[in-house]
């Protein structure tokens, strides 16, 4: 059995939900239709020629990649220009793309982690916070006999985190009084007698993220017809998302032995470095694609080095006077979201028993040649 469209996404959205994204990035489905079965999907960081000429060789049908195929709008759709001949051909072979890309970057366990990971950067945390999750409290009235069934299912479906600890609730006995009306089917009770009910109020706190996944918990384990519980905003700061990542390497290197691991792990022949190569580097920062503006984050974050594609000149200049290191492996460092992305991604599919293959694309589209 293939995955519906749906399906492969609503995976892709628990590795990288889409409220993450910042504002007005293109992210989403950009072309085509999920509304048909997927045999196989191809996971590319750019989509060019090459790469749609790869997804229709191996019988994709659908793409997900990093950047996106329509960053401005389009005022028109000319058939006879590379791009518009590149979009007519995936129509024609009815290859959707879905685009996966700041939120890629600030999901926990996405790009900057994968990044962070493969330089030996411990305990990273997020080099410029973006948003904090917001967080609701929801309070839940249950029969005594059932609370600890309904607490229970509500807590495994992700609420009560709080910092490091899990599980957290509020629990209060009280009296609830219902009177059902004619045509209802009560758990407790018979319609048209006023019922005194021992209950338990159940209060804890729920991420925005996984709000309805926890209410339909609730539901589903609550014995009533219909469920009483309320759901409200909180001034309570919950989980902090951001772009990059800063922590301590496991071991301090010289500067110049750290660009040997930034060429090896992101698989890149050559960098651009700032700074005196003999310089030992304890702490690091790593911000996948373009980084320039984050310099003094991770000066502020106490990083001896900021690794980032882009780096232009006058940026570099102010980081050398400032005193901190650059690398810069170039955008294209962050291809190492296709085979992890891959690899997560047909984990998913094969756990829900599904047929659907994924692939990642083995195509360079690094646009620079280094002579």
């Amino acid at each position: 059995m293939f995955a519906k469209g749906q399906t492969v996404i609503q995976y892709m959205e628990q590795l990288a939900p889409k409220h993450l994204a910042v504002p007005d990035d293109r992210i989403g489905l950009q072309l085509g239709s999920l509304q048909k079965e997927i045999r196989s999907v191809l996971v590319a960081l750019d989509v060019n020629d090459e790469v749609v000429e790869e997804a229709i060789a191996m019988g994709a049908d659908l793409i997900v990649a990093h950047h996106a195929i329509i960053f401005r709008p389009l005022k028109q759709l000319q058939t006879d220009t590379p791009m518009g001949k590149m979009y007519e051909k995936l129509i024609k072979h009815d290859i959707a793309v879905y685009i996966s890309h700041t939120n890629l970057d600030i999901a926990e366990g996405g790009m900057n982690d994968w990044m962070a990971e493969a330089l030996g950067i411990a305990d990273g945390v997020p080099l410029d916070e973006v948003h904090a999750e917001k967080l609701y409290k929801l309070v839940a009235f249950v029969p005594a006999a059932n609370a600890e069934k309904v607490r229970t299912a509500m807590l495994d479906a992700g609420a009560g985190a709080i910092g490091n600890y899990s599980h957290c609730s509020f629990n209060v006995q009280g009296t609830g009084t219902f009177l059902p009306q004619e045509g209802t089917e009560p758990y407790i009770g018979k319609p048209g007698k006023l019922e005194q009910v021992e209950e338990v109020r159940i209060e804890t706190i729920v991420p925005q993220g996984i709000r309805n996944k926890i209410v339909q918990a609730m539901i589903k384990a609550h014995p009533y017809e219909e469920v009483a519980y309320d759901l409200y905003p909180v001034d309570l700061k919950g989980r902090s998302y951001g772009l990059g990542r800063v922590g301590k390497l496991r071991e301090p290197v010289t500067l110049a032995e750290f660009v040997d691991v930034v060429k090896e792990k992101l698989d890149v022949p050559h960098v651009r470095v700032v700074g005196d190569l003999n310089r030992k580097i304890g702490k690091a920062a790593v911000l996948g694609g373009s980084g320039s503006r984050y310099v003094n984050s991770a000066i502020f974050r106490g990083a001896d080095v900021l690794v980032t594609g882009d780096i232009d000149y006058h940026t570099a200049q102010d980081a050398l006077m400032a005193g901190i290191a650059l690398i810069d492996p170039g955008h294209n460092a962050e291809k190492i979201m296709k085979a992890k992305t891959a690899e997560w991604l047909q984990a998913k599919l094969s756990d829900g028993r599904y047929d659907t293959q994924v692939a990642a694309s083995q195509i360079d589209t690094e646009p620079f040649r280094f002579m």
